[in-house]
């Protein structure tokens, strides 16, 4: 018997309980559309349907006996609604007994059933290699990618592979060389801020310049002349309208979301279904995702930045992190893989098994300088806690040694909040004892 626990620790273990579930209306099932999109993430996870009446919140019991590591929300927009995503948060928390999200889940809708399939039926992983954007982010911990400043008037910035990025003086208006961001140099994560509403996102935020709008799933760039430039970017990519307001809310056909997902070949993205304020809930998806490249998927990036979200709100509650809560949301498949190509990054971070301890170890690659922000464009940037999720949910935990890092343990992650300054004489590591839940 000892040496079936040993296996059953060091060998990767599956989560407990079924992994994925399709939660759908029933009425939506009733449709062939509509259940050939719940039946395409089905075959794809060899996951289970749950249907519902009226009201998502009939499948918790389910979903707790069940305990998915993956719950993907299929809908079509028009029950896409601000409120609808707000009962999903909560929904998500209610699993368990802890007040964190228990499950990584997304909202899987697009402009018409169609589309929806389309990217339900995406299977091929992503690696981002090549990184467009509307706003500054962290060239450093990127392959490739291109920005166009939103602060400064014809400021541009390309990295080539291999290279160091470059400063360019462009144009005013760079409505057409953003579109080609996406149809020509075909990004594989597009990243925008700034002014937007349902209908349109405005390119320059403190300067004139052209806009993105949105015709019934068609994404359009319109230019300060008024030309018109489409969007046809079918190669799958991932969306961080991470400083946007309102780019996830749906309200009727026309909607950015619809549209970006439509023609602009999204697969995944995360956005604000209200006005942005504080920023936690958007702009922490750089801190997880794209600087710290390699280590989260996109969805597992929301998740975590979600779960800091909750722990700050615990631990520091503000209005800020209340506002941010329950109004984010991630459309598309959570568990389809869209992941940052591998760079090295501030730290590394493990998790070990060894004569009845759990290890978990964080190793500083970047000395003084491993724990302080990497890039501070947007609001709420950098101090993020580093959080681990478990390979297999974990009961009985009992932490051995913290080495004074004062980290919060759930069945499945580990968080600890970023220490305030580093040290070469300090050990980043926490011991814990705990059982797995091995029920398959």
């Amino acid at each position: 018997m000892k040496y079936l626990c040993y296996v059953l620790f060091i060998v990767p273990a599956l989560w407990a309980g079924e992994t994925y579930r399709v939660v759908i209306a029933e009425s939506d099932l009733s449709k062939p559309a509509w259940k050939a999109v719940a039946d395409e993430l089905v075959s794809k996870h060899d996951g289970e349907i749950l249907s519902f009446g009226s009201d998502p919140v009939e499948v918790l019991g389910d979903l707790k006996k069940a305990h998915p590591r993956y719950t993907c929300f299929v809908a079509p927009y028009e029950t896409v609604t601000r409120t609808f995503v707000s009962k999903i948060h909560q929904l998500t928390r209610e699993i368990d007994e802890d007040p964190y999200t228990d499950t990584i889940w997304g909202v899987l809708t697009g402009f018409d059933a169609a589309n929806a399939l389309a990217i339900a039926s995406t299977r091929e992983p992503l690696t981002v290699r090549k990184v467009g954007s509307g706003t500054e982010f962290a060239m450093d911990m990127v392959e490739e990618g291109a920005w166009y400043d939103e602060l400064v008037m014809g400021k541009m910035v390309m990295k080539k592979p291999g290279g160091d990025p470059k400063v360019s003086q462009v144009d005013q208006d760079t409505t057409r060389p953003l579109v080609d961001l996406l149809n020509t140099y075909k990004s594989d994560l597009f990243i925008t801020s700034g002014h937007a509403t349902e209908r349109n996102w405005q390119i320059g935020y403190r300067y004139k310049n052209g806009y993105f709008i949105s015709r019934s799933g068609t994404l359009i760039g319109r230019d300060m002349q008024g030309r018109e430039h489409l969007v046809d970017s079918p190669n799958p990519k991932v969306y961080l309208p991470i400083g946007n307001c309102l780019m996830s809310h749906i309200k009727g056909a026309d909607s950015m979301a619809l549209a970006w997902m439509n023609s602009a070949g999204v697969r995944q993205m995360v956005g604000y279904t209200v006005e942005t304020w504080f920023g936690y809930g958007g702009w922490g998806l750089l801190d997880y995702f794209l600087e710290q490249p390699g280590r989260y998927t996109m969805a597992e990036a929301n998740h975590v930045n979600h779960l800091a979200l909750l722990h700050k709100l615990a631990t520091q509650p503000s209005r800020g992190l209340r506002y941010d809560r329950d109004v984010v949301v991630l459309y598309g498949d959570p568990a389809w893989e869209a992941r940052m190509a591998d760079r090295p990054k501030a730290w590394e971070q493990s998790l070990d098994y060894d004569d009845g301890l759990w290890i978990f170890n964080v190793t500083p690659g970047r000395a003084a300088e491993t724990f302080e922000v990497i890039n501070n464009n947007g609001a709420q940037r950098g101090g993020r806690p580093i959080v681990h999720l478990f390979p297999h949910r974990l009961i009985d935990i009992e932490i051995v040694d913290d080495n004074g890092l004062n980290p919060t343990i759930t069945d499945d992650f580990i968080l600890v909040p970023l220490p305030g300054e580093y040290s070469s004489e300090k050990e980043y590591k926490v011991t814990f004892t705990a059982r797995s839940v091995m029920n398959l």
